[in-house]
């Protein structure tokens, strides 16, 4: 598939079909490509939600209310909906599950690369814990990851949403995400556009080149 076509070809759906169903095998791929995203010093400050059936969608959907009641049928028409959410604080717990991970997984030579990495690691988290914008850190990370999430939904045919307008204490509450130290940022729905999405049809557009871009 060609990276600039889907580029230029994808968009944010505003309309779904509500009759077809993102495959599991695609949806496998999607939620890799959240697993796989990068994040600095690999802390992977995240965690996400899947709804994959109406019960779930529809509890997403209450965090809609009033003046966002426009996203609603956004959220319950389509296929799969995600909710991403970013870690309050990177705990030494949390840091040493993701460096036992790391060493299951082959990252290291042998313990003193281990340990050296886990002071490294430290380091950098430490800064931010002395800057106060840990949770700050995280939400950039997060959105990071919606972007390998959005893309890899282009080059899988699969049409998406990123929503914002949200109520992120309706949605912490419904799923108790303060208490699990989480802050939900921006809710991604997945599936097929309806015929109806008015959006669907219209050119993109973007600056040209000479505005956005200059050289060093």
């Amino acid at each position: 598939m060609n990276l600039l076509n889907v580029l230029k070809t994808r968009y944010t759906t505003r309309a779904y079909d509500t009759t077809r169903r993102i495959p599991q095998e695609t949806m496998d791929q999607l939620l890799a490509a959240l697993r796989y995203s990068p994040s600095s010093v690999n802390a992977q400050p995240w965690h996400f939600i899947v709804a994959d059936n109406q019960a779930g969608k529809d509890r997403i959907a209450a965090s809609t209310p009033g003046v966002s009641s426009y996203n609603t049928p956004k959220i319950k028409d389509a296929s799969h909906v995600i909710v991403l959410c970013a870690r309050d604080v990177l705990s030494e717990d949390y840091l040493n599950e993701v460096l036992e991970q790391e060493d299951k997984d082959g990252r290291y030579e042998n313990a003193e690369a281990k340990d050296g990495f886990k002071g490294a690691r430290g380091m950098y988290v430490g800064l931010h814990e002395k800057a106060g914008d840990v949770a700050a850190w995280n939400q950039k990370q997060v959105y990071l990851a919606q972007g390998f999430l959005l893309l890899a939904a282009g080059m899988l045919g699969v049409d998406a949403t990123p929503i914002e307008g949200f109520e992120p204490e309706l949605l912490s509450k419904e799923f108790g995400l303060k208490e699990k130290g989480l802050t939900p940022l921006v809710i991604v729905s997945l599936g097929y556009h309806a015929e109806a999405d008015n959006n669907a049809k219209r050119p993109k557009s973007r600056l040209e080149n000479d505005v956005i871009f200059s050289r060093a």
